[in-house]
């Protein structure tokens, strides 16, 4: 007796989390709200549809993270090659280092041609 409210409960728990935690390019027809919105107001028939219509299957599923959207690329143009990704902290360190002393040298080029005056202001060429 106790038995089928349960199970619905159960799935309606799992289709929201699945909802939830899905990208925004895997979820079809609908936005992310309207999905659970339809969800929590019809549970069965909401969870239903999710999961025969609003849920991308052909796709890799990777777990939804909420830092920067760049992390979230699968293809390869998106992310760095094997070859050129630093594979240790220390090496990542010592790129960041590389990185800082490159801008600090642009910086001072800038300065050095910023402050520089023209060595003959004459057009003629002469000092007087």
């Amino acid at each position: 007796m106790l038995l089928l409210p349960l199970l619905f409960f159960a799935i309606l728990l799992i289709t929201l989390i699945d909802v939830i935690t899905r990208r925004d390019d895997q979820v079809n027809h609908l936005p992310k709200f309207g999905w659970v919105l339809l969800i929590v107001l019809l549970p069965l028939i909401g969870s239903i549809l999710w999961f025969t219509l609003g849920r991308e299957w052909g796709s890799r599923r990777e777990p939804m993270s909420f830092g920067d959207p760049r992390r979230w690329a699968t293809d390869a143009a998106a992310q760095p090659s094997a070859a050129s990704a630093p594979h240790s902290t220390e090496a990542q360190l010592a790129a960041l280092e590389r990185e800082i002393e490159i801008a600090a040298l642009e910086e001072q080029i800038r300065r050095r041609r910023a402050s520089t005056q023209p060595l003959d202001p004459e057009p003629g060429g002469h000092r007087s």
